[in-house]
């Protein structure tokens, strides 16, 4: 298994689709994300990521606190990995209504339905949340910039993807039987199409974990310590596995993914025993040893440096 894919085994993404939206020209609006709050949506409190997927029509989108511009036109997906608020419109230039001012509660199973503007085009779209502990996604979602586009309706097997949104849509606002199931494991699938073609966009020059899993000899040493987060890795035993100086490829690591390779699987073993305590209860020590420590009272330490508290309690917390 390659490390994204580790990655997001272990942070265990939980996605809902929560809106559905149609909005005619001319319109603007403001989107923060205490509209999920607000709705009372289920697992908004530990989102992490936000996105619209445009299902028809077109709009501009842009980060409140400004930035660029983006264009957005049928299957493309725009992803907010860190909260922020941004301002999207067929014109920009207008004064921006705040969309959570146009909320109301749904009832439960059901989307979130907004209906907003002058009366010209119209664009449709869909808007999602991944919702996870955001320690354990630290790799993953602070590599990412904090607005991005992600052309979908070119990727392969993406039609389809659209095409079970609008239908999972459908479902919901004709109560549907499992509808919202459907949605929510869509959600998490565009999640993990739209990472996998933004870590295919990165140049050569860009950093960040993603790059770093691209990159021919970081990338075999993410590989091993994921394959083997157990063992009593060295960074001689990495360097020699990737074909590289021990100094070498602290440097290259260090420089793509933002710090050193023991550090690194440090994080990485104790994301794994967070979700292990987590999923059940197997013995702390068990779990301890699984993840390479041979102490019991170590591995206590370094959860509670990393997780704010002792396994047992964040265990009983995590329930």
């Amino acid at each position: 298994m390659d490390a994204l894919s580790d990655v997001l085994k272990a942070v265990r993404l939980d996605g809902a689709v929560y809106l559905n939206a149609e909005f005619t020209a001319p319109w603007c609006t403001r989107a923060r994300f205490p509209l999920m709050t607000a709705a009372g949506l289920p697992g908004a409190q530990g989102a992490v990521a936000f996105f619209h997927f445009v299902l028809e029509g077109r709009c501009r989108i842009r980060l409140e606190a400004g930035g660029e511009t983006l264009a957005l036109g049928r299957g493309d997906m725009a992803l907010f990995p860190h909260d922020d608020t941004h301002i999207l419109g067929s014109d920009l230039q207008l004064a921006p209504l705040d969309a959570t001012g146009m909320v109301t509660k749904p009832p439960p199973g059901e989307l979130i339905e907004l209906r907003h503007g002058g009366g010209g085009e119209a664009t449709r779209f869909v808007c999602g949340y991944l919702a996870c502990e955001r320690r354990m996604s630290r790799p993953l979602f602070d590599a990412l910039p904090s607005m991005l586009r992600i052309p979908l309706a070119d990727a392969p097997g993406a039609e389809w993807i659209a095409d079970l949104l609008r239908l999972g849509v459908k479902q919901t606002a004709a109560a549907g039987p499992g509808s919202a199931t459907v949605l929510a494991k869509l959600s998490e699938l565009l999640m993990v199409e739209a990472l996998r073609r933004y870590a295919a966009t990165l140049s050569p020059g860009q950093g960040g974990w993603l790059a770093g899993v691209r990159d021919p000899q970081v990338g075999r040493a993410l590989a091993l310590m994921h394959g083997e987060p157990g063992r009593a890795w060295t960074v001689d035993d990495l360097a020699r596995e990737a074909a590289l100086s021990r100094s070498a490829l602290g440097e290259r690591f260090a420089g793509l993914i933002g710090e050193p390779p023991m550090q690194y699987l440090t994080r990485w073993r104790l994301a794994l025993a967070a979700q292990s305590l987590r999923a059940g209860g197997e013995p702390i020590a068990r779990i301890a040893e699984r993840v390479g420590y041979d102490s019991q009272a170590a591995f206590n330490r370094a959860f509670k440096r990393e997780f704010g508290a002792p396994p047992a309690k964040w265990r009983r917390a995590a329930v």
